[in-house]
């Protein structure tokens, strides 16, 4: 009887427990967040997702505005179109322009907003709203996106708090993207996309380097031929002086 009551107690104690752990962990998994499709690194290009889950029971997330930040600013942002979604992008001018491959840009997408023309993230799920972002900036190791999420019943939840390194997570922390060390990557890629836009005077298309390896290729053409001339010519003197001495014998 007492073993009895023994394990009843420690399996009361364990359930208690594992509710605790349970509803601490809810939260850090419950708040928007954003990754990046594969890499983000320093003065690259990059597509990320911030992922919103629902985690209320009784409404659905019909909204999401994304504040890209004013002191790190992209040149480039483009959102993918997600089904059941309409996308607002709002621009504003900046305060100091940005250079990108040698063209001021005086202007740049400061927010990013998601309606719902539907039934929108409904509970017990999440949804990507993707971005495309670039060239990411090279003076920092993360970018931070205030966020923030209204459900169908009004209820407004702000993403805003910056979390701090070697700090506990705040309890609406903004999503964060961290960036990785610079590559040669996406500089080559850079380079070999300005090359295929140089193309030539006729307008057809040509990369400035294929139309040189077309003229080497039209020269060789020529010098062969008139070798070959050459040696025909040579051919037939030779065959007219061959008949001569003939004849003369």
């Amino acid at each position: 009887m007492q073993a009895s009551r023994v394990a009843s107690r420690v399996a009361a104690a364990g359930a208690v427990a594992g509710t605790a752990v349970l509803a601490l962990s809810v939260p850090a998994f419950a708040h928007v967040s954003v990754q990046p499709e594969g890499s983000a690194a320093k003065g690259g290009y990059a597509v990320v997702d911030f992922k919103v889950p629902n985690e209320r029971d009784d409404a659905s997330t019909t909204r999401l505005e994304v504040n890209l930040p004013a002191d790190h600013p992209v040149a480039s942002v483009m959102p993918q179109p997600v089904p059941g979604w309409n996308v607002k992008v709002t621009t504003a001018k900046l305060t100091k322009p940005l250079t990108v491959h040698g063209r001021k840009i005086d202007e740049a997408v400061t927010k990013v907003t998601w309606t719902a023309d539907g039934k929108g993230v409904q509970p017990g799920y999440f949804q990507k709203f993707p971005l495309s972002l670039g060239a990411l900036p090279e003076d920092t190791d993360r970018m931070v996106f205030k966020a923030i999420q209204t459900y169908s019943d009004n209820e407004v939840v702000r993403w805003i708090e910056v979390p701090q390194d070697g700090q506990a997570e705040p309890e609406n922390p903004a999503p964060v993207l961290r960036l990785s060390a610079a590559t040669d990557d996406h500089h080559g890629a850079s380079a070999a996309t300005d090359a295929s836009e140089k193309t030539d005077a006729k307008g057809d298309g040509r990369t400035t380097s294929a139309a040189g390896s077309t003229g080497g290729s039209d020269t060789t053409a020529r010098v062969l031929g008139v070798i070959g001339i050459a040696a025909g010519v040579a051919g037939v003197a030779y065959g007219v002086l061959a008949g001569r001495r003939r004849t003369t014998a």
